[in-house]
């Protein structure tokens, strides 16, 4: 299951980092928030280098619809309610600039990555929220207007428009801004302390340290396990619809996405908390959509993403923790990615080189979340439900009763533990115990992996690790 942007785009490979050095700013992460702000650091005269446990773009920036935009789903009205108009204007803002940085760069460095402007849309069936959003994100300066017509195959009551955004391939994009950079693949970093990276390939000096590998690994401080959850999301792309005009994505809970790119139309949507997919069918609910809005369409891919969810709806970007002045972290997206990632890097690129920007503080990790405080609430009963789960429940099915290519929790010589059942009827058990902190790990039946509830950690079929914040595989025996 590959992204078109994989499939498209290949980037060389970069060697491991070949023992000890010391460097100025070491970014964890080779995503495209990782190189943004490594690029960024590196032109304002910092020595960079980047270390990824796998190879660059091998997470989640492959997997994304790369919607360049700041227009965020019907987010502004609620910021203002919650945050006041200062702050959500902070948020406008950033994302919008965040836009326009993107414009800038690519020109000044003739990056062809199939940059293309077009409108975006928030659809919904309900007149009133979209309203109430686009006169929100107008008054904070965004371009945004409510309109009845709306370029889809079905019924909706508007949308929220936002004028001049843009999409691209995301790929061509990280691949042209990771050539001149100092990066280093196959390293996993295992071990944060003060200014010293430790991996297996030798050790790190740094004076800053920059967490950009999605979900942060080091749990304390910080403590970012308690205040995010993830999310996974599925994408098909089809060969043979029609194309839209512009990008779209609902407003309601069980709501799709669209987007084209050249002859194909991306149709994503599935969306549901990681390690909450027990009966499956995401795939298969897009199939039938795609047969239904857009008859006669082929299939020529499917995949899916994770992201990174804050009880507020801001991401946390600056610095780690109060202990820890030149560690900095930038994650929590929500699903926005692309001009998040940006912000990331003028965000971080400040901080680094002494200079504080206004917004800085609206999207602090160490921020008072007073309004965050029923989500949080919320993520410790989702991980006291995962620990007791585990300890608790007793599995229902036994190994001969799971069907060939799929998994479940069974009883395997007196112990609970995962199985997944090949296709030629071997049995490969897994430690259904997740090595972050200690959640059941749930059966994915349209990935075929092992996910966390709780944390949003990832396993594929074997027990090996595909995305954290675990760091070791679940192999058993």
């Amino acid at each position: 299951m590959e992204s078109i942007w994989s499939q498209l785009c290949h980037i060389p490979q970069r060697p491991p980092l070949p023992g000890g050095l010391h460097t100025e700013v070491a970014v964890i992460g080779a995503g495209l928030a990782g190189i943004l702000t490594a690029f960024a650091l590196q032109q304002a005269g910092h020595r960079v280098v980047v270390l990824e446990a796998r190879r660059i773009a091998s997470g989640q920036s492959r997997n994304t619809t790369a919607k360049v935009t700041s227009q965020h789903g019907l987010l502004y009205d609620r910021l203002i309610r919650r945050l006041g108009e200062d702050k959500a204007g902070q948020y406008a803002q950033a994302n919008q600039r965040a836009l326009e940085a993107y414009r800038q760069l690519i020109a000044a460095q003739g990056i062809r990555c199939d940059w293309q402007e077009c409108p975006a849309y928030v659809y919904g069936s309900r007149a009133e929220p979209l309203q109430a959003e686009a006169d929100a994100a107008a008054r904070l300066g965004l371009p945004a207007s409510f309109v009845q017509q709306v370029p889809l195959p079905f019924p909706t009551a508007g949308a929220v428009l936002f004028a001049h955004q843009a999409q691209c391939n995301p790929l061509l994009l990280l691949r042209a801004l990771a050539e001149p950079l100092t990066i280093y693949e196959q390293t996993p970093v295992q071990h944060v302390e003060g200014g010293r990276l430790e991996t297996p390939r030798g050790t790190v000096q740094a004076e800053h340290i920059v967490f950009a590998c999605h979900f942060p690994f080091v749990d304390l401080p910080g403590a970012f396990f308690s205040r995010m959850h993830q999310e996974r999301s599925y994408v098909l792309a089809l060969e043979g619809a029609a194309p839209l005009a512009g990008m779209l994505i609902g407003s309601g809970e069980d709501s799709y996405s669209f987007r084209s790119y050249g002859d194909l139309l991306l149709l994503g949507g599935g969306a549901h908390r990681a390690g909450r997919n027990p009966q499956g069918g995401r795939y298969d609910l897009l199939r039938q959509k795609a047969r239904e809005w857009f008859p006669g369409s082929r299939e020529v891919a499917c995949w899916s993403a994770q992201d990174c969810i804050t009880p507020d709806s801001v991401p946390y970007i600056g610095r780690y923790a109060a202990d820890r002045p030149h560690w900095y972290v930038a994650t929590g997206f929500q699903k926005w990615g692309m001009t998040h990632s940006m912000a990331a890097a003028q965000l971080l690129t400040g901080l680094i080189g002494g200079k504080e920007p206004p917004y800085a503080s609206l999207f602090a990790p160490s921020r008072p979340a007073l309004s965050a405080l029923p989500g949080l609430a919320a993520e410790g009963g989702q991980a006291v439900r995962g620990l007791a789960k585990r300890f608790l429940q007793i599995p229902a099915e036994s190994a001969q009763s799971i069907p060939p290519g799929h998994g479940g929790a069974v009883l395997l010589e007196g112990e609970k533990v995962g199985v997944y059942k090949a296709e030629d009827g071997s049995l490969y058990p897994v430690d259904l115990r997740c090595p972050h902190l200690g959640c059941q790990l749930e059966w994915n039946p349209d990935e075929r992996s092992w996910d966390c509830p709780c944390h949003g950690s990832r396993f594929d079929r074997f027990g090996r690790l595909l995305s954290g914040p675990a760091m070791e595989d679940i192999c058993h025996g």
